[in-house]
């Protein structure tokens, strides 16, 4: 069955889109606070980043590892979310999952922390 919020198109599409990815970072942003932390260390990061590089691609990556933390953490919340929907009782399957989803955060922050040393100090 197909859900009943599919069947826009076109700019009509794109335009409502844009703004359920703007409730989704204002829902995480408000709940999460590893994503409000990790928002607020971009935030510092991002001009460090533009300052820092010494060149376009060093830029790049810098950026790049910084936006991948939020991206991964944006993911990680909406497993756990989707987790707690299903069921707030312990299991270990729902224990799995968010354990795997917190283990992806911490291997995108030790990219980010590699990155910015290999290029700040290598």
């Amino acid at each position: 069955m197909e859900s009943p919020f599919k069947g826009k198109t076109g700019l009509r599409r794109i335009w409502n889109a844009f703004h359920y990815s703007l409730d989704g970072l204002s829902a995480a942003y408000r709940h999460e606070d590893a994503f409000r932390q990790e928002t607020w260390l971009a935030l510092v990061a991002l001009p460090l980043a533009l300052w820092l590089g010494d060149s376009t691609l060093e830029r790049v990556m810098m950026i790049g590892s910084v936006l991948l933390v939020l991206i991964v953490e944006l993911v990680n919340s909406a497993i756990e979310a989707t987790v707690d929907r299903v069921s707030l009782e312990r299991h270990q399957l729902a224990k799995r999952a968010k354990d795997i989803g917190s283990a992806a955060v911490l291997i995108a922050l030790i990219n980010a922390a590699v990155v910015w040393g290999l290029l700040l100090f290598g």
